[in-house]
């Protein structure tokens, strides 16, 4: 048997920096740091060494300052934009990360990365080795050989010399030739005027090489001949343009690129200031629990000294394991708690294996717990509370506060944090590493249920749980305070997690027969639609297909083409909205996407999640998900249902109360542009909330400047989306999209705005600079709303950033104010012993399922305490509707 050939890997760490910037974007730090090129360059590294186990490699880079070939040709890469803004102070950083993987960075001052990977190739290809070069740059082709191959990871593509041959029509030598004649657009190297590649590859099969084309140009007749004679030293030139320079003085031997352990401290450092939480996972040297405080309680004199602990302690951390993410069908499998850091008890009741240890009976365990979790005197922790409340309530307990949740704290006192679950809060705040899920359950398809998890292994992870839970609320305790947030977590946070608890277990009814009927029918108006749109397009093809829809759109009916992706023409709604305004085909695929969206999103799949047990969905409420403070939905989401479209509308009236009872639907009239009045202290508009005026024809009034009864629908139109738009920042230009204006027109009604609103403009301006000083706004509560982007070097990211800076204050106080008004009705439900239970909320939006006998006395109470809930200097009004759906009640 013969040894295997020594293998070397050369990354051209230059060519896969933009490559990594324009996979990822958007992606910053909680400081406003783009990060998106860093992350996306450590995916590529890890996916060469994961797949192909590299134990020799180095990354190449290009260097600073100009190079022989611009010395050569000043106009060499004169046409290339200048780096991103933002991608400009994530290079050092990639370098250290290469430098942190203990990998080779290698550059070299006056050459590029390719000239210094064609040098190492060709050594080391001379002494044996088999050579992988990873790159996407077709540059680099000249020096594929037997023993030099190019892998591209990004379209998982190899080319040795067959590939080579394929494209360029001879071997690797030859690529030299045919770049010298076709140029290279990108680098800016002029080639031969006239001379494609295809037609260069033809040339260079006849003529053998540059030389010999250029000396027998004689022979070559037409206005190529002539072209060929014209830039003879063009042509030469070029060639000198793109022949790699192999023989660099680099001294540098097979050892130097032995791929070692990382340096695992300085990587985690350096995750931790890009905030790359599942990498900090991967590669921390924090500390990890030895789990000697970690004990099982498998017997009961263990039960009842854990419980005379937790009495005693009068304060406790727990957490639950279940069978299930879905709290209302989950079962438990354990219990875990700690009063004491590096301390705590797992509780085993339902793991199910062959030779699992006998376990205390599971109702046994619960009555034993009951008067502790049901004591209002016991103050307890938990890591996403709600979630252990719904599990504890399926297995027959109502666990009482008072609560901490340090999901729901973390969320507020550091509210630019990537990620505020437990794993990413252990590493970020205590610097410790957690044992993850993966480890003690498996993975992908090998995966257990926590139920067949050894004993043993289930209670370092389950006790740690409860431990990390114990330490974090020590640390964000008093991180709350002095961010000034104590009162909105005491006051709202905390009280709307027993709002949302009992919302998730009441869920709601639908009518799953409706929802069937109502499928059949869009099933029959899309395969309407799809008789049409292959009328229009000349033929039948896959709709769902963005390439094939691509082809017909932009090849066979020859549309104005639009952005290109890497599969083909993007057929994204911006686009086909455009095409839409020229072309019926378009819009009629707008309108088949939509309605397949609905079909398959709601009509289709909301049956499906009808639980069995109650006959009702009951959908997550997340509380600590969006930036401004707003509740979001999932599983199912019950938020994004069109409000505005008949399809939208039929889908809500499969939304229905218990049998007996009406649903109530109670939605604030326009309250971000009350809480604009307010926080602008614009006198016009506070005055005409005042009055009860239309705002909107009140706006159109002044903007337009004509009495109220002159004002036209258009004008009133016009004049809403103006009032809209100013909340969002909207500028001219978008303005004009969305009213089918000029933008110079839209500008114009913009300034006429401010003129009459005065106080907006002063507003607005106060938030960017309120943002650019603290990387946050706040809402009328004092909710912090982070902004980091503000502070980006990149210009379209910092407008979003100064957008959402005026925007946060108002959606957040919005948001603030729905939460109050939950948590007082709820308050008063209770208090008042009534049956309504609060079912859904939905932006601004609360939903009510009432017992008819209860209905003008909860129609008052939710008016009163909506209405009431923050006092503003304009009035916040309430409508209300009530019916046998959603739909009617809304």
């Amino acid at each position: 048997m013969t040894d295997q050939p020594k293998r070397l890997y050369l990354i051209d760490g230059s060519s896969y920096i933009y490559r990594a910037y324009f996979a990822i974007r958007h992606l910053s730090n909680s400081k406003g740091f783009a990060t998106n090129a860093v992350l996306g360059f450590i995916n590529m590294l890890l996916k060469v060494v994961r797949e192909h186990a590299p134990d020799h490699l180095a990354v190449v880079f290009d260097a600073k300052g100009p190079t022989f070939r611009k010395e050569l040709y000043p106009e060499y890469k004169a046409n290339r934009t200048a780096m991103p803004e933002d991608l400009v102070p994530q290079i050092p950083y990639i370098k250290e990360v290469v430098r942190a993987f203990n990998m080779p960075a290698i550059e070299k001052a006056g050459y590029e990365a390719d000239d210094i990977i064609a040098t190492l190739a060709k050594k080391f290809a001379a002494e044996g080795l088999e050579i992988t070069v990873v790159t996407g740059d077709k540059d680099l082709m000249q020096i594929v050989s037997d023993r030099i191959r190019l892998l591209d990871t990004m379209k998982d593509k190899v080319s040795g010399p067959a590939e080579v041959a394929e494209r360029f029509g001879g071997t690797p030598d030859k690529v030299i030739e045919v770049q010298a004649l076709a140029g290279d657009s990108s680098d800016n190297i002029p080639g031969v005027p006239g001379i494609g590649e295809k037609t260069a590859v033809k040339l260079i099969r006849e003529f053998g090489t540059v030389e010999n084309l250029l000396e027998r140009s004689a022979e070559v007749k037409g206005k190529m001949g002539e072209k060929l004679r014209q830039f003879a030293e063009q042509a030469r030139l070029s060639k000198q343009l793109v022949t790699l320079v192999d023989d660099l003085p680099l001294e540098l031997d097979y050892s130097s690129f032995a791929f070692s352990e990382p340096n695992r401290e300085a990587l985690t450092a350096l995750f931790k200031e890009l905030e790359f939480h599942k990498l900090i996972q991967e590669f921390s040297t924090e500390t990890r629990a030895d789990g000697s405080g970690y004990r099982g309680v498998l017997d009961a004199a263990g039960l009842d000294e854990l419980t005379a602990e937790l009495r005693r302690a009068g304060r406790f951390a727990f957490d639950t394991e279940t069978t299930s993410l879905d709290a209302v069908r989950a079962d438990l499998v354990g219990l875990s708690f700690s009063i004491k850091e590096k301390e705590a008890w797992y509780l085993p009741v339902g793991h199910r294996y062959l030779g699992a240890p006998e376990q205390l009976d599971s109702k046994h365990v619960l009555e034993a717990l009951r008067p502790l979790l049901e004591d209002p005197a016991l103050f307890k922790i938990g890591q996403n509370l709600k979630y252990d409340l719904l599990v504890l309530r399926r297995a027959g307990i109502e666990v009482k506060g008072p609560f901490f949740d340090t999901m729901i704290a973390s969320y507020l006192a550091q509210p630019a944090a990537k990620s505020h679950g437990m794993d990413a809060l252990a590493s970020d705040l205590l610097g410790h590493k957690t044992v993850s899920y993966a480890e003690v359950a498996g993975s992908g398809k090998k995966q257990i249920g926590f139920a067949e998890v050894e004993v043993e292994k289930a209670i370092h992870y389950a006790a740690e749980d409860a431990d990390i839970t114990l330490r974090l609320e020590a640390v964000l305790e008093p991180k709350l305070k002095e961010m000034e947030q104590r009162r909105l977590f005491d006051e709202v946070e905390m009280p709307l997690v027993e709002v949302l608890t009992d919302m998730e277990w009441a869920g709601i009814r639908i009518d799953s027969d409706f929802l069937g009927a109502l499928s059949k029918e869009m099933e029959g108006k899309l395969s309407a639609l799809e008789r049409e749109i292959y009328e229009l397009a000349g033929g039948p093809f896959n709709i769902a297909s963005p390439k094939q829809l691509g082809e017909v759109l932009f090849e066979r009916l020859k549309l104005p083409k639009g952005k290109k992706t890497k599969t083909g023409w993007s057929t994204d709604v911006e686009v086909l909205s455009a095409l839409a305004e020229q072309n019926p085909v378009a819009a009629r695929i707008l309108e088949h996407r939509s309605l397949a969206k609905l079909k398959n999103t709601y009509c289709d799949a909301l049956p499906k999640l009808v639980n069995p047990d109650s006959g009702r969905i009951h959908t997550s409420f997340n509380q600590a998900v969006t930036a401004t403070g707003r509740l979001s939905s999932s599983e199912p989401n019950l938020q994004n249902i069109p409000i505005r479209t008949e399809e939208g509308g039929r889908i809500r009236e499969a939304f229905i109360p218990a049998e007996g009872n009406v649903l109530l639907a109670a939605d604030y009239s326009q309250i971000e542009l009350r809480i604009l009045a307010h926080l602008a202290d614009e006198a016009v508009l506070k005055e005409s909330f005042a009055q009860g005026e239309d705002i909107h024809k009140r706006t159109a009034s002044e903007v337009f400047g004509v009495f109220p009864e002159m004002v036209t629908s258009e004008m009133r139109r016009q004049a809403k989306t103006i009032n809209f738009g100013v909340i969002y920042g909207m500028g001219a230009f978008s303005l004009g999209k969305d009213l089918g204006i000029p933008t110079r027109e839209a500008q114009v009604f913009i300034d006429n705005y401010f003129a009459r609103y005065p106080g907006i403009k002063t507003f607005m301006e106060s938030k960017k600079e309120e943002a650019r000083a603290k990387q946050y706004v706040t809402t009328l509560l004092g909710r912090r709303c982070a902004v980091p982007e503000i502070a980006s070097s990149n210009g379209a990211i910092r407008s979003y950033a100064e957008r959402n800076a005026i925007n946060y204050p108002i959606q957040g106080s919005a948001a603030d104010i729905v939460k109050v008004a939950m948590v007082r009705i709820h308050r008063r439900l209770t208090e008042e012993g009534l049956q309504t239970r609060m079912v859904l909320q939905v932006h601004d939006e609360l939903v009510f399922d009432v017992p008819e006998v209860e209905l003008e006395r909860v129609r008052e109470l939710v008016r009163s305490e909506m209405e009431g809930a923050v006092a503003l200097s304009v009035p916040l009004l309430v409508d209300i509707g009530v019916g046998a759906n959603w739909r009617q009640a809304h």
